[in-house]
């Protein structure tokens, strides 16, 4: 698997490359002031994105790191050398998405359900292991009576 010689070499480069990645999709910015207009003008600072911040996905970090393709670094992950640093990356990676799910009602009921709990009642079926009961009816001679106007006094 051909990936950068520095990767090989140390996992701290690795882990160093994907702190500026994860610093990298924030975006850079610059204050300016400006004067406001109207009847009483006065100065205010102002955020001015140069480049405007990213979402963090896997693939835009393949990238940053130099994969030529996502299955590049997956396997590399999977096997490569310093698989773990790659795995905490994917696990900042899913920590950015966790943390936007609460941002509406149906992403927490997602996040709920991937934990593993049920919007649904769980009706429990019964046990293949426990004891079984069996019922018989014999008959005994007498047939019940079928209503009561088969009942004499």
């Amino acid at each position: 698997m051909k990936i950068h010689a520095y990767y090989s070499k140390s996992a701290a480069i690795l882990a160093h490359r994907i702190d500026k990645y994860f610093k990298y999709i924030d975006g850079t910015f610059h204050m300016e002031q400006k004067t406001t207009s109207g009847k009483d003008p006065a100065l205010t600072t102002q955020k001015v994105w140069d480049r405007e911040p990213e979402t963090a996905t896997i693939a835009g970090m393949a990238l940053f790191l130099g994969f030529s393709s996502k299955q590049q670094f997956e396997a590399y992950e999977v096997s490569g050398k310093h698989a773990d640093v790659l795995k905490r990356g994917r696990l900042r990676l899913e920590a950015a998405y966790e943390s936007r799910l609460y941002q509406t009602p149906t992403g927490v009921i997602f996040a709920l359900k991937t934990l593993g709990w049920n919007d649904k009642p769980e009706i429990q079926k019964p046990s293949k292991t426990g004891k079984t009961l069996q019922v018989e009816i014999r008959n005994t001679g007498l047939i019940p009576a079928g209503s009561e106007k088969e009942v004499m006094l």
